[in-house]
């Protein structure tokens, strides 16, 4: 999405050609394999682990912050191996976010018309508040180390990345859009004419 904007900000211009079929295809590819290899190596350190009686994970899924609390062997080295590679996941991405915003903005403070800097800025604004509030909620959750647990601090920040951002884009992405808006309007009006009878 980062580079999807930048593209469409920069080089409105060259989107179809930038933005080809193979590019995307390409993107989706990388991003399946990265999350699929570090899957493979936590659940692969994660098996090593041995658990006691208590096999119940008390979260709404099987995280992987609450199954090491249920270990009662030292898993000081696979915690240490998931906050590696959760600082390596979630900050490379959060980089190449960031540097993609900063080329965005200061192409944006270029532009000469004050309704071509709303449009821009508005067009970016939906993606960075949701990206903000995703990668804030990841950081809470994966770069800690096990002893600061809290399950209901995690179980709030594991609902705020696994339902409210997916719900919450295209809440933001429909509202920008004009259509979406007068029928909202029109579904407000209606209402208001029902409770005048």
């Amino acid at each position: 999405m980062a580079y999807d904007r930048y593209v469409a900000i920069c080089n409105p211009l060259h989107y179809q050609v930038v933005m080809s079929r193979r590019l995307c295809f390409a993107f989706i590819t990388v991003s399946y394999m990265i999350g699929f290899t570090q899957s493979l190596a936590i659940v692969l350190c994660i098996s090593s682990l041995h658990f006691c009686k208590f096999r119940v994970v008390y979260h709404f899924f099987c995280d992987t912050t609450p199954v090491l609390a249920l270990s009662c062997t030292d898993s000081h080295g696979t915690e240490i191996m998931i906050i590696i590679l959760a600082f390596i996941d979630i900050m490379g991405s959060l980089i190449t976010i960031t540097v993609s915003y900063v080329s965005i903005l200061s192409n944006i403070l270029k532009i000469n018309s004050t309704s071509g800097k709303r449009k821009a800025f508005s067009t970016c604004a939906s993606h960075l508040l949701g990206v903000t509030i995703f990668y804030s909620t990841m950081i809470f959750t994966y770069l800690k180390p096990k002893k600061s647990y809290s399950l209901g601090r995690d179980q709030v920040a594991s609902v705020f990345y696994t339902m409210v951002i997916p719900m919450l884009n295209p809440l933001i992405y429909s509202l920008r859009n004009k259509e979406v808006k007068n029928a909202i309007i029109r579904v407000m009006q209606k209402r208001e004419g029902f409770g005048q009878f």
